[in-house]
């Protein structure tokens, strides 16, 4: 017989000795000499360090050291640092449901000591002697050091060898530990870090004050690119999602571009009441927020932080303190979803104006059709030949390419609906264009407002269309380079989708004006019910969660033990996939808020619509045409980038076309 398959000697159950039951906690707490690190700035934040000092050599193995000016422990609390389970965070259990400490388990100190030869240095606040700790003797004495502590361990993992013997090289040990320091860093830029490897500086970030101290420590550690290439985040919770008594969940930060994504998800920072975590809640819910405008499987870059009532957020959860649990994961999923979206919202060239960059500003950049009114003048008193441009073809009617327009007061209207008076603007007549002066200035024909300046518009004015592809604008940075599909395809994607919300609200408040229901998403039966095998877990989903799929417009009900039938689905899309559809929304319901399968599915519809409603390319437009399309992209969200992701226009500065002509060289 096989010795290892044969049964063992009979032992007796004893208990453990206090060393080895150390050492299993250790195991737990210490990995490797990051998670050394990473204790120990916990602690000296929590000590109101306002410098924190890593000294490190062999990566960590032979020495860490972590240098604060906190409020020091007194002599007489330094012997009990030392023991298991002690800790001056929490007190009791209510402390433990409501921790607003970076540490609290008194395990980290005692772990350490017993894998490592350890030793704290510390002066508390008003003392007139520092003391040191000896962690094998217990000894302690008087020595010389200002108010602060340091804490010393050396020879990580001597004691247990066979750990040690896992650990990677000094170089891998190192980059562990500064990434361990910068996650801190990036959360608190009113602290200084700095991090010295065999004597010599690493990395240093400064302590950051004033109002944009987040921004300067956020381009301090991840780069000046990222702050550049980021929007700010910022959002609280409303009394509309939320009960009366729940305190607001605040989100903010730095949302990257869609142009600065990468191909890794390494520059992806979560932080949860100044905690760094990874939560399946949170990068699900950021990586919703950039499903419309971000290309192929490239990642996101962010950096978020979420303020929310201690007392809704379990951090007990995992002895690395790096995962955290959510009373109402739905909520905090929300709103950092919509803080995301909020935050992408805006055209980019919009805010470059309101930054500067663009000499004027949009007064009327929520009605692009009064906006090109004024603008129209300016544009044909240019001296850009217009006549070559135009066509025999019919002109497009930017707003009505997908059946919809916009009213004056910008609310969006089906065709079949009655239109309110139109605020379509015509193109002026050959004796309205204003005439060109001998010196080349332009003068406005009589009765006109004055020509705009070049810069008053974000996308500038339209110069001409290269191979019925681009549309080459003219702004006070140079050339904007704009693809004219791509551009109309979002136009017409995001007033779909406007059209849909409309359509939904107008539901909602008939259902429940009728009912006083809770409102739903109009549901079409299907005349044959489709069926699919399930998992177990599909099955006990659909059966617990049947009030909220009936919310969403689906009905799934079992249909055997090992099978689901669909029996309805949303009317906008009746004519989709509806096994897939139906496994999409039971996966997303048992981890996260299934509305979004819901809504992700509807705008793969609309974007495959106005994809074939938006203007394709060959097609010649009108200097007008361009104009207006290029005023519609300014009052449009995401217009930036297409409904696949891509890019909708490119700046060309003077200075980079200066280069390409070797000017002033």
């Amino acid at each position: 017989m096989n010795a290892a398959l044969s049964p063992s000697p009979r032992r007796p159950i004893r208990e453990l000795p206090d060393e080895l039951i150390s050492q299993i906690a250790a195991g737990e707490v210490v990995e490797r000499p990051a998670s050394v690190v990473r204790e120990l700035v916990d602690n000296a934040l929590d000590a109101g360090a306002t410098q924190v000092t890593v000294r490190l050599l062999a990566g960590g193995v032979r020495l860490i050291a972590v240098e604060d000016d906190g409020a020091g422990i007194l002599r007489e609390e330094l012997p009990i640092a030392l023991k298991r389970h002690a800790t001056s965070k929490i007190s009791n259990l209510l402390d433990l449901e409501s921790v607003a400490t970076m540490g609290f388990r008194g395990e980290a100190l005692a772990a350490i000591n017993s894998i490592a030869d350890c030793a704290i240095l510390s002066r508390a606040t008003g003392q007139n002697s520092a003391y040191l700790l000896d962690g094998r003797t217990g000894e302690l004495k008087p020595v010389a050091r200002s108010t602060g502590t340091t804490v010393e361990v050396k020879e990580l993992f001597f004691s247990t060898p066979a750990r040690r013997k896992f650990l990677k090289t000094d170089a891998t040990e190192l980059a562990h530990c500064v990434e361990a320091v910068r996650r801190h860093a990036l959360a608190r830029p009113d602290v200084g870090f700095a991090i010295w490897h065999e004597g010599k500086l690493v990395e240093q970030w400064r302590k950051c004050d004033g109002d944009q101290a987040l921004d300067q420590r956020l381009a301090d550690v991840l780069g000046s690119d990222f702050v550049e290439r980021s929007v700010r985040v910022d959002y609280r919770t409303s009394n509309s999602h939320r009960l009366e008594s729940t305190p607001a969940v605040r989100v903010w930060g730095r949302a990257g571009i869609p142009d600065a994504a990468r191909s890794r998800a390494d520059q992806q920072f979560c932080y949860v009441n100044g905690r760094f975590v990874r939560d399946k809640v949170l990068t699900h819910a950021a990586r919703s927020a950039y499903e419309d405008v971000l290309h192929g499987h490239r990642q996101p870059v962010y950096a978020l932080y979420i303020e929310i009532d201690p007392t809704r957020v379990d951090v007990n959860v995992h002895p690395t303190k790096i995962e955290v649990r959510f009373r109402d994961s739905r909520e905090v999923h929300q709103a950092v979803r919509h803080a995301v979206e909020d935050a992408l919202a805006a055209p980019r060239a919009a805010l470059a104006a309101q930054m500067g960059l663009t000499s004027g500003q949009i007064d009327d950049a929520n009605n692009p059709d009064a906006a090109l009114k004024a603008a129209s003048p300016g544009i044909y008193a240019s001296n850009v030949p217009l006549a070559p441009m135009y066509s025999a073809q019919p002109a497009i009617n930017f707003e009505a390419a997908a059946g919809y327009r916009v009213s004056d007061v910008g609310l969006l209207w089906h065709k079949s609906d009655p239109v309110p008076p139109s605020s379509a603007w015509t193109r002026p007549t050959d004796n309205q264009v204003s005439a060109t002066s001998n010196d080349g200035s332009s003068q406005a024909a009589p009765g006109l407002p004055a020509p705009l300046p070049t810069g008053d518009w974000p996308l500038g004015r339209a110069l001409a269309q290269l191979q019925g592809i681009y549309i080459l604008a003219e702004n006070t940075q140079g050339l904007i380079i704009v693809d004219m599909h791509a551009a109309h395809e979002r136009i017409v994607y995001e007033r779909l989708k406007a059209q849909l919300l409309v359509q939904h609200a107008v539901n909602e408040v008939s259902a429940v004006a009728a009912t006083g229901a809770v409102p739903r998403l109009v549901s079409q039966p299907l005349l044959i019910p489709v069926t699919f095998a399930a998992t177990p877990n599909e099955v006990a989903t659909a059966e617990a969660h049947a009030d909220t799929l009936r919310t969403l417009g689906l009905e799934i009900t079992p249909f055997s033990p090992k099978t689901l039938a669909v029996r309805a689905v949303p009317t906008t899309l009746a004519q989709g996939d509806a096994t897939e559809l139906a496994r999409g929304v039971l996966a997303e319901l048992s981890q996260h808020d299934a509305s979004t399968v819901i809504q992700r599915a509807q705008n793969e519809l609309l974007s495959t619509m106005a994809c074939h409603g938006a203007v394709r390319a060959n097609r010649r437009l009108t200097l007008e045409e361009m104009n207006a399309l290029l005023r519609q992209m300014e009052a449009t969200d995401r217009s930036d980038q297409c409904n696949h992701g891509r890019p909708t226009w490119r700046q060309v500065s003077i200075t980079d076309l200066d280069k390409l002509f070797l000017r002033g060289r």
